[in-house]
């Protein structure tokens, strides 16, 4: 009798698991950047909701970091 031994193979090759944890670490990146900017006492009203860095950057820099993971989805890892 023959000994099946199956060769388990990762989905993707090492180089789309580097690109889809750099793509998750930007993502992350944005959410963090997102954060705060809040006031303390619920009645005092803050502007610092809107500034650049909540408004235009963060969205954009996690848009990009899912531009980032879909590449690393779609890249061919045969073809390095």
């Amino acid at each position: 009798m023959k000994n099946n031994e199956h060769k388990h193979e990762f989905l993707f090759g090492k180089i789309n698991y580097k690109i889809l944890f750099i793509g998750i670490g930007v993502i992350a990146l944005g959410f963090i950047l997102m954060s705060g900017g809040g006031s303390d006492d619920p009645n005092v009203y803050s502007d610092e909701i809107f500034n650049f860095r909540r408004i235009r950057l963060a969205p954009t820099t996690v848009l990009i970091g899912f531009g980032i993971t879909i590449y690393a989805i779609l890249k061919n890892p045969k073809k390095q």
